[in-house]
């Protein structure tokens, strides 16, 4: 980009002409979208008071003049500015000349790194082995500034960490002391975090003040954070330290305040306790989410290292790769996915203030560039951010060709996001497939759900009707109207498990919208001296999310918050879609709209209510807005806003990560601060009306689902007792077998369930023996199988249900062979496989051996195919679809929904090689045509 070079002042520096007052009055009028009034407009003027710029709009402002006037404003200096007089001040005498990037590239030592060994189960021991075993390999490199880099190796930083823990400790923190760090993203935030855990305490990251004149107002929000977590120890910068003084009398466990400084100065290396352990708390990610509030998340060293480790086994993350991050320090995507996922990993760390990325977000996209960054990640509105604010001429000659996956999580996904973003940077190198929407939250650290790399987003568009009315996800052709669309976050992390339960907590068939719940080894065991909130996160063994979505084909889709929705004649209207439609008009501020609903009197259901904020104060422009809201909203749903209120800047609540808190503005609108004022009481009975109709309709959806689970195990009791007369009665085992299918067909007639055979390929020859294969899913399959194959075979089942009463002696008068699947016996479990199949038998294998309620494929046994192979019989895949919806693990209701059994193409045996290379190619191929339906 051609930019006007600065004047030269007269003392010989560079500098830029002080500019006229109507001239930077014509750059923030751009940036707030309406022409400011000239009186308004003064050198005393407050950037954000007077003139309604928050810091999102101050950073816009701070780039267009640096694009203007041809100046840099640095991001330390951009950060202190409060008046116009002030920001003349650095327009006159500014940092540098703009458009400089650090243009350093990371070169790494030989050998090539190695990720911290499993053994590891402490963080403390991960950095310890990084530090002994490759201590001059670089870990991390702060951008400091657009022009230098700090380079930080293993051995630094565990160096550095240990002076802080010996300066913690001469200072009296003991083992399970709370060490509270509120500083900004720079070298000395990293060891002071890892001194803090080796002093024996655990760590509370706060995120700091972003301008000076914030500091008393910001320290008095933390402080009950600081009350709840008992903080011995408070380590901000020493501007934040000076102010918090009077913490001391707010905050009685409060013994010190102190700088990184003054921690990282060299000391006698004070006794240090002993190393945590792999249980023993790491840290407190405070979070307030948009439920009110704060509650600090324990987390474990093993927490985090079985959250790190899962994600990185997703994604294939390994030392190869390059991580470049500008997210903040103290959220849980930046400290935990960024930063410790990179050190697991032995992960070179590009990090960036989070600041610097707000005032030009066209740097982080130059850091990937220049670092060649394989990995990233950002909420989606660092997405948006970059589609508005980043001009071509700004990222001339761009190369995002490197990036193999960038992360997009930590708030809603929205389609338009993803597919706008691909469609502006593919021309410099991005591709389709890198994009990857994840979900997580802090309660499992970070990570929960991720998409395969390489896979790109998966969009899923469904009948907007049926979702509302009903809860249910139905795939809508491209060309429905109105259609909802959502985005795919991908299948639970390893060893991790997601379920969709309903209203009572009962979990629910595929494409049925419900509450996310999840458990793992990754999962905190709840809020740090909070036990009500705690006891309101779990149930039982699994963690309520706060979040509603459904899950189809394995994939999590989330809708939106569980106490979001409006409930508007019948109707569950998700707000975030309003909110992101009416956030896209002109004269209104993109992301400060929230969407909720409030009982209406008069109608007797909710209303729908559209909050939005504005800086526009003319009556007629205002009506002019909403007008605008209305027939938007309306376009969208078919349904318009009841009511749409605009509002001054900074009206919306927001928590500190900037997530939007809808109930607490919906507290202020029925407050009368946002609207006119009523009567509490009267919306309080309103709501408990709202909420026993829509309870109602929920519980006869329930009532009825369980009465039908009990119809049919009522049947299914009745129709036994025949098929079970018949094992012992009929003489033949073919004979045997159709008194099974009959039972089955009028199990299925009485019932109601749907159970669909397809056999799209060649069939399998009746006249020669065969081996099926079938996934395994739940208990039903056998008997699914068993009433719909009309081939002849015999199952294979382990030893243990021959034991079972009843059961066991069935299995064996319709021809099952009973294997054992360890040892010796499982070689003569393979023998009578061979010898059935050599007499002329077909026999039905689940190679899984078991199951589980996660829908995903287990890892195959080899059994079967080396039969097979032996033999040199075909073997047939068999899928079967929605067993694990109708009869799930761990649950014993029945649940009406419709099976799928499909018939794969026989797969006969590779003709050369050893028994052993044509087994292991049946394997592969069953499982991948199984995996395939």
């Amino acid at each position: 980009m051609k930019r006007t070079p600065p004047k030269s002042s007269p003392g010989g520096t560079q500098a830029a002409a002080p500019q006229p007052l109507g001239a930077l009055r014509d750059v923030v009028a751009t940036v707030r979208g309406r022409p400011l009034p000239a009186p308004a407009f003064h050198a005393d003027a407050h950037l954000e008071r007077d003139l309604g710029l928050d810091s999102l709009a101050r950073m816009e402002l701070f780039s267009r003049l640096e694009e203007r006037f041809g100046v840099k404003i640095g991001t330390a200096r951009a950060a202190r500015i409060e008046t116009v007089r002030e920001l003349l001040e650095a327009l006159a005498q500014p940092d540098a000349p703009a458009g400089e990037t650090f243009r350093g590239s990371l070169e790494l030592p030989e050998p090539s790194a190695c990720a911290a060994p499993p053994s590891a189960q402490t963080l403390i021991e991960v950095l310890d082995w990084h530090a002994r075993h490759q201590g001059e390999r670089l870990h991390l490199r702060v951008l400091a500034d657009d022009t230098a880099a700090i380079d930080v190796t293993y051995a630094r930083l565990w160096n550095g960490a240990r002076r802080v823990a010996s300066q913690l400790v001469m200072r009296g923190v003991r083992p399970g002391s709370a060490v509270a760090l509120m500083l900004p993203t720079a070298v000395e935030y990293f060891p002071v975090f890892f001194g803090a855990m080796l002093a024996g305490g655990f760590a509370v990251p706060l995120y700091p003040p972003v301008r000076s004149s914030q500091i008393e107002e910001h320290l008095r929000r933390q402080r009950s954070i600081l009350r709840n977590c008992e903080a011995r120890v408070l380590v901000a910068s020493p501007e934040v330290r000076r102010a918090a003084l009077w913490l001391r009398d707010a905050v009685p466990s409060l013994e010190l305040l102190t700088d990184p400084r003054t921690l990282l100065q060299d000391a006698p290396e004070a006794g240090l306790p002993a190393p945590p352990r792999a249980d023993d708390l790491a840290m407190l990610q405070y979070t307030s989410g948009s439920t009110g509030e704060p509650k600090g998340v324990e987390l474990t060293h093993r927490n985090l290292l079985a959250n790190i480790r899962a994600m990185a086994a997703s994604v294939g993350a390994s030392p190869s790769d390059v991580m470049v991050s500008w997210l903040p320090l103290y959220h849980d995507m930046g400290l935990i996915g960024a930063w410790f996922g990179s050190l697991c990993q032995a992960v070179p760390f590009v990090v960036m203030s989070p600041l610097a990325f707000l005032g030009r977000p066209s740097r982080w996209l130059w850091a990937i560039h220049h670092h060649r960054g394989t990995l990233s990640a950002g909420p989606n509105f660092a997405f948006e951010l970059c589609l508005r604010r980043v001009t071509d001429g700004e990222i001339e000659g761009l190369d995002l060709s490197s990036l193999r996956m960038l992360f997009n999580g930590a708030e809603p996904v929205l389609p338009s996001t993803l597919e706008r973003f691909h469609a502006r940077f593919a021309r410099y190198g991005l591709r389709r497939e890198a994009l990857a929407p994840v979900y997580g939250l802090a309660e499992c650290c970070v990570g929960l759900s991720f998409p395969p790399p390489g896979r790109g987003p998966v969009l899923d568009r469904v009948r907007r009707e049926s979702l509302e009315r009903h809860g249910r996800a139905e795939p809508a052709p491209e060309d429905t109207p109105r259609a909802a669309v959502f985005v795919g976050c991908g299948r639970p992390l390893p060893g991790h498990e997601i379920r969709i339960v309903d209203g009572r907590g009962r979990e629910v068939p595929e494409r049925t919208e419900g509450r996310i719940q999840f458990r793992g080894p990754s999962c905190t065991r709840g809020y740090y001296r909070n036990p009500e909130a705690t006891r309101a996160l779990f149930d039982g063994a699994w963690l309520e999310s706060g979040d509603r979505g459904y899950v189809a084909g394995g994939e999590l889709f989330v809708t939106g918050r569980a106490k979001d929705l409006v409930i508007r004649a019948g109707r569950n209207i998700h707000p975030q879609e309003i909110e992101d439609v009416v956030g896209e008009l002109p004269g209104l501020r993109k992301g400060c709209v929230v969407a909720f609903g409030v009982l209406d009197e008069a109608e007797g259901t909710e209303k729908l209510v559209v909050v939005a904020e504005t800086r526009e104060t003319d009556p007629v422009a205002l009506e002019g807005l909403r007008e605008a809201v209305a027939r938007a909203v309306a376009a969208r749903l078919e349904l318009p806003p009841d009511e749409v209120v605009l509002v001054p800047p900074h009206s919306v609540l927001k928590t500190s990560s900037g997530k939007l808190r809808r109930d607490a503005t919906r507290r202020l609108y029925l407050e009368g601060t946002l609207g006119r004022a009523r009567s509490v009481r009267a919306q309080l009975l309103r709501l408990a009306l709202a909420s026993a109709g829509s309870g109602l309709r929920r519980r006869l959806r329930e009532a009825a689902a369980t009465a039908w689970g009990l119809w049919a195990w009522g049947w299914f009791g009745v129709l036994a007792l025949p098929v079970g007369l018949s094992a012992f009665l009929v003489p033949t085992e073919r004979a045997r077998r159709r008194v099974l299918r009959a039972a089955f067909a009028a199990f299925r007639a009485v019932t109601g369930l749907r159970v669909a055979l397809s056999c799209p390929n060649r069939p399998p020859d009746s006249s020669r023996p065969c081996v099926f294969v079938a996934n395994h899913a739940s208990y039903a399959d056998g008997i699914v199988l068993a009433g719909m194959l009309p081939w002849p075979f015999a199952f294979v089942a382990k030893t243990e249900l021959r034991d079972a009463p009843f059961v066991g002696r069935m299995l064996e008068r319709i021809g099952t062979i009973f294997v054992e699947r360890r040892g010796n016996d499982a070689a003569r479990a393979r023998e009578e496989a061979v010898a059935a199949l050599r007499q002329g038998r077909s026999l039905l294998f689940f190679p899984e051996g078991t199951f589980d309620r996660a829908p995903e494929l287990l890892p195959f046994r080899m059994g079967a195919f080396l039969a097979a192979a032996e033999v040199g019989v075909p073997v047939v895949p068999v899928a079967v679809r929605g067993t694990r919806d109708l009869l799930r693990a761990y649950d014993w209701l029945l649940r009406r929904t419709p099976i799928a059994v499909t018939v794969g193409p026989p797969l006969e045996p590779a003709g050369g090689g050893d028994t052993w290379s044509r087994a292991l190619q049946l394997r592969d191929c069953a499982r991948a045509w199984i995996a395939s339906q």
